[in-house]
């Protein structure tokens, strides 16, 4: 048994989306009493920092619905079915920047919401970018504005909460003690 592990007894699917389901479960926790946990099951995702020839990280700003507002990010998507992070990371960055990478790295994987959520993250670093002639489309209900900064100035839209998702803020940080 896991530390602190919580038996599911039962599982009652809620919603099957595009994206994400939402299921509920019922449980036995450690000290025998009985809890719900609502969960939502996704399939993953990737989310690159992207650093030009130059040092500047490659960012784009978007609009985030659940937020009601624009933030700017580090480019990212959601893991196709059966799809290898590594192929994730080189479509999103092509689709997201422009941009191709000479130089992949798989730095970790985390999770972005554990209270609720089973979404993993697999962070890459990608280097020796080139600019893609005929580059992929961005999906039809995605709009994003390509920016290149300095970390001094990514720090700065941390502190201004521009940059306000983990995963970017995480990626700063790790710029910033490198």
């Amino acid at each position: 048994m896991k530390k602190f592990e919580e038996k599911t007894t039962k599982t009652t699917p809620i919603y099957d989306g595009k994206i994400v389901k939402l299921q509920v479960d019922d449980v036995t926790l450690p000290n025998g009493n009985v809890a719900k946990r609502e969960i939502i099951k996704h399939p993953g995702a990737v989310a690159v920092i992207a650093v030009t020839d130059d040092g500047k990280l490659v960012l784009v700003e978007q609009y985030r619905k659940a937020l009601e507002r624009s933030i700017i990010e580090i480019p990212a998507g959601k893991l196709e079915p059966g799809e290898e992070p590594i192929v994730t990371a080189r479509r999103e960055l092509e689709e997201e920047t422009g941009y191709g990478a000479q130089s992949f790295t798989y730095l970790q994987a985390f999770a972005t919401s554990p209270g609720f959520a089973d979404e993993i993250i697999h962070l890459f670093v990608a280097k020796d970018l080139y600019k893609i002639e005929n580059k992929a489309e961005l999906d039809e209900d995605e709009f994003v504005e390509l920016l290149e900064v300095s970390l001094e100035e990514a720090g700065q839209m941390v502190a201004d909460e521009r940059i306000y998702d983990a995963k970017t803020a995480f990626a700063v940080l790790w710029l910033a003690v490198q």
